[in-house]
């Protein structure tokens, strides 16, 4: 098979390797489509805390594809399947390449209602989305502020938030076209801060009748955590999507005994649970079929080539994908 492999010295080659084969509860799968995440270019940081997830040298995370050979313990599918999966660090190998070989544990039939490439968007934004609003067990009707909403794991929390009956949605987006994105969802106007040109702070504030916060969903982390934290009440729940909080964001939300809540779906992959992927792809795969939600709007940044590679991993450094998801066509 073909395969984009990341060197010792940090570029990245294509090469031809071995198609892996499916051991006892594995399914073979040839990738149609293979998402980007922004963990993927940190991990070809020499100094990233992310390295750690850095199982095979070829990188990738989600993918969907069709079902081409069967480990022989193998009971929920047949050779010929349309799947996809969140593999992060369970696969044979990593989603920039031709084949894979995951747990089917952790696979799930891809909705006829949507495309390769849209279902190979799903698994990581969904995933993370969905870990994010079932641990933090808010009430409906509570006020909810949340960093970075247009991007790829904003825009579908959000999605999934509206869908599920929240409405006192508080978000912050940086230019026009993320501010569309948002419109277009079914956020009001007036509930979108543009952290660019607005306080956020004395605006968030205004818009929650100048009362704190019991919810903030942090996707930005940095200097945005800072103002976040400011933004929380006493007691409340503090959703940390990034890991990019700072010592000072730390410090605040220690003084307001708020609880931290971790969002990581490799906390799971770690410990095999892969119920937790299951359960999950398979109320994302519902949601999608009823019509509740709609699938990621996708950006197809070319085939299976090592530019193709370099954009993207540009794109998303430069944090240039404006609540786009970043695909690569396999086949």
């Amino acid at each position: 098979m073909r395969a984009i492999v990341l060197q010792n010295s940090g570029e990245f080659l294509l090469e031809d390797l071995a198609i892996p084969q499916p051991k006892d509860s594995q399914i073979q799968v040839k990738i149609m489509a293979s998402g980007f995440n922004p963990v993927d270019y940190q991990m070809t940081d020499h100094d990233a805390s992310e390295k750690k997830l850095l199982h095979s040298p070829i990188l990738g995370r989600e993918f969907s594809g069709i079902v081409t050979a069967l480990g022989e313990n193998v009971t929920q599918f047949k050779i010929g399947d349309e799947v996809f999966s969140g593999s992060g660090s369970m696969g044979s190998n990593g989603t920039y390449a031709e084949y894979i070989c995951i747990p089917e544990a952790i696979a799930m039939l891809k909705p006829d209602t949507i495309s390769f490439e849209e279902a190979a968007a799903l698994p990581s934004a969904g995933l993370t989305a969905l870990q994010s609003i079932n641990r933090m067990q808010a009430k409906v009707t509570d006020s909810i502020f949340i960093s970075g909403a247009a991007g790829g794991v904003g825009n579908m929390l959000v999605k999934l938030l509206l869908a599920k009956g929240y409405k006192n949605l508080i978000v912050t987006a940086g230019n026009e076209n993320s501010i569309a994105s948002l419109l277009s969802l079914g956020i009001k106007p007036e509930k979108i801060i543009n952290y660019k040109k607005q306080d956020v702070y004395e605006t968030a504030l205004a818009l929650n009748n100048y009362k704190t916060f019991p919810l903030i969903i942090d996707l930005v982390g940095n200097e945005i955590a800072i103002v976040a934290t400011s933004l929380l009440q006493t007691n409340g729940i503090y959703v940390d999507v990034t890991s990019f909080s700072t010592s000072d964001s730390r410090e605040a939300l220690f003084s307001k005994g708020a609880t931290i809540l971790n969002i990581s779906n490799y906390a799971y992959g770690i410990e095999k649970n892969y119920a937790y992927y299951k359960q999950g792809l398979q109320e994302l795969a519902i949601l999608l079929q009823q019509k509740l939600i709609t699938p990621p709007t996708i950006e197809i940044m070319g085939k299976l080539e090592t530019a193709t590679v370099l954009k993207a991993h540009t794109k998303l450094r430069e944090n240039k994908t404006e609540g786009k998801k970043l695909i690569m066509q396999i086949a």
